[in-house]
């Protein structure tokens, strides 16, 4: 076994990973949840608080705000000291934080629990996926991890829907922030008990430049998203701060290029493999989070359905992305490769998006919702879990965490954008309709699920350009297997693979001469066995770039 901080080798006998995967699994859940679990409890808090409807969004806003700010400073913190440790420490922080948030007794208090709570999660969460990266190292055993770990990270916004139904309705809005405090108990005391500590062998200094470029980049992103929800994306203060933030991304970029020890090594991201599927996350998140608020305000608004009823009204979306996930990582990633399956996922979204766009105010859930929550799941599986695996997959041990953190950073910062764009989408739609048709009993509640069905159709309309972009940037199975310098599978055709831009399979590595070249490029009698490495000259570039090669053991 490897260590999770250190990366040394541990006796076989002492081998925890499997606790050590429920553990990590329960932090991620806590963390994921409460992107959606405070939403349900929302009205009850502002009745008890008394906060305008104006002021409602930075509840949730806050917290996202200073998640993806924070992230890959996080990640990096998680690379630089002991991950045991940096692990409590964010489960201390985010339980006591959310211990602060339910104890609020105003909406400033409030807000600054979620932001706190949002801090704590961005060293939480990287640390949680670092962890399993470093701990799970043998092929199959990482895929089954990841399922796991997938079904969690996907499933959790449904869960939190469903948990803030039950807590606000049964006990009280607070406990949605209390509960948190049983999941960091339960998870520190594994953690305690399980995982191994240890210092990693070079610590890297903190890049200062690197943190304040990109926590400022992202937070004024995510701020001005936010912002046009309310303002309208004409507001100043909506095109200064997405403006602005465009230009510090783009300037954490030039400075990370020039530092010793970036915040972000750029080798993280160029690898066309990893970028392909940090993307695929963050389009899949835009057009999830969407789909979960106006589904939301579909069932309870216009169908009528109670927070609890609301919440239940998921679970087939749950269970069909907890089979995906687990069906997907185990038993089709490494029998199609991540291409297919992740582009495969993303057209499975727009399919269910496109479905949605028929809803109507007479629809029934059974025949209007159901469906399209079912293959939503499906769809969502197939990308989350092969996705955060091939993401993740050969990073160097003291990349773990700032590789994770990019996970992290692409759903949860997809998600603010999708939920605050879509819903500027869907209120100006809901706003033309009322201007275009005459007022009557129902014109209201005609003009706002007509405002959602035009939100479903940008929704489907990015799941389909993610499976465009995905089929474009990730690699076949055949391609990724010699990219990562293992043994190329036998039953892949190799015609798909040159029409994909993979190196010909007709050269014979024993062939090193020019003469014995010559004849392996003109003759089919020559091809390279399974498990036989191709010549390093013949590969592209990104082979020879030290991203792409597996991690040494321990």
């Amino acid at each position: 076994m490897t260590d999770t901080a250190s990366g040394t080798r541990q006796p076989l006998s002492a081998d925890h990973r499997w606790l050590i995967l429920v553990i990590v699994a329960i932090a991620q859940l806590m963390v994921v949840l409460d992107a959606t679990v405070v939403n349900i409890a929302l009205p009850s808090a502002q009745r008890a608080l008394g906060f305008p409807n104006a002021d409602r969004q930075w509840i949730v806003t806050a917290y996202a705000l200073a998640f993806g700010g924070l992230l890959l400073l996080g990640g990096r913190i998680g690379d630089m000291f002991s991950r045991k440790r940096v692990f409590i420490a964010g489960l201390l922080g985010f339980a006591g934080s959310s211990a602060l948030g339910g104890a609020a007794t105003s909406f400033g208090l409030l807000v600054t629990a979620r932001s706190l709570q949002g801090a704590f999660g961005a060293i939480l969460a990287p640390a949680a996926l670092g962890t399993l990266i470093t701990t799970f190292r043998d092929p199959r055993e990482r895929a089954r991890a990841f399922g796991v770990f997938g079904s969690v990270a996907g499933a959790g916004g449904a869960v939190g829907l469903i948990l803030g139904g039950f807590l606000t309705q049964d006990l009280s809005w607070r406990w949605t922030l209390y509960v948190n405090l049983i999941f960091a108990a339960v998870a520190v005391t594994g953690a305690l008990v399980f995982i191994r500590g240890g210092r990693p062998a070079s610590r890297p200094r903190v890049d200062v430049t690197g943190a304040v470029l990109g926590g400022l980049g992202v937070f004024l992103i995510v701020f001005g998203f936010a912002h046009a929800e309310t303002a309208g994306w004409s507001a100043a203060l909506t095109v200064g701060s997405l403006v602005a933030g465009v230009l510090l991304i783009a300037a954490f970029g030039l400075a990370e290029r020039r530092v010793r020890y970036p915040l972000l090594p750029l080798r993280v991201i160029l690898d066309r493999t990893r970028g392909g599927a940090y993307l695929s996350v963050g389009v899949a998140a835009v057009a999830l989070f969407g789909a979960f608020l106006f589904l939301t305000y579909y069932l309870q608004t216009v169908k009528g359905y109670s927070p609890v009823t609301a919440g239940l009204a998921f679970l087939p979306m749950i269970g069909g992305l907890l089979v995906s996930a687990n069906t997907s990582s185990n038993v089709l990633l490494p029998r199609v490769g991540p291409r297919t399956l992740i582009a495969s996922g993303l057209l499975t979204g727009a399919a269910a998006m496109a479905y949605l766009t028929q809803l109507s105010v007479t629809s029934s859930y059974t025949t209007g919702v159901l469906p399209a929550l079912i293959l939503l799941g499906l769809g969502f599986g197939m990308i989350l879990a092969p996705a955060i695996n091939t993401a993740t997959s050969g990073v160097r041990p003291q990349d773990a965490g700032v590789a994770s953190a990019l996970v992290n950073t692409m759903q949860q910062v997809g998600g603010s954008i999708g939920a605050s764009a879509l819903s500027t989408v869907a209120l100006s739609a809901t706003a033309r309709y009322l201007t275009a048709h005459p007022a009557g009993p129902l014109a209201r509640t005609d003009a706002a699920v007509h405002g959602y069905t035009v939100a479903f159709t940008v929704s489907a309309a990015l799941f389909a350009a993610g499976a465009v972009l995905a089929f474009a940037l990730l690699p076949s199975r055949r391609r990724l297997a010699i990219l990562r310098g293992e043994p190329v599978p036998a039953a892949v055709s190799g015609a798909a693979d040159v029409a994909a831009g993979a190196p010909a399979a007709s050269t014979s590595p024993a062939s090193t001469s020019p003469a014995s070249t010559s004849t392996a490029s003109t003759s089919t009698a020559h091809r390279r066995r399974p498990g036989d490495q191709p010549r390093s000259r013949r590969l592209p570039r990104i082979q020879r770039c030290p991203v792409a090669a597996p991690a040494p053991p321990g």
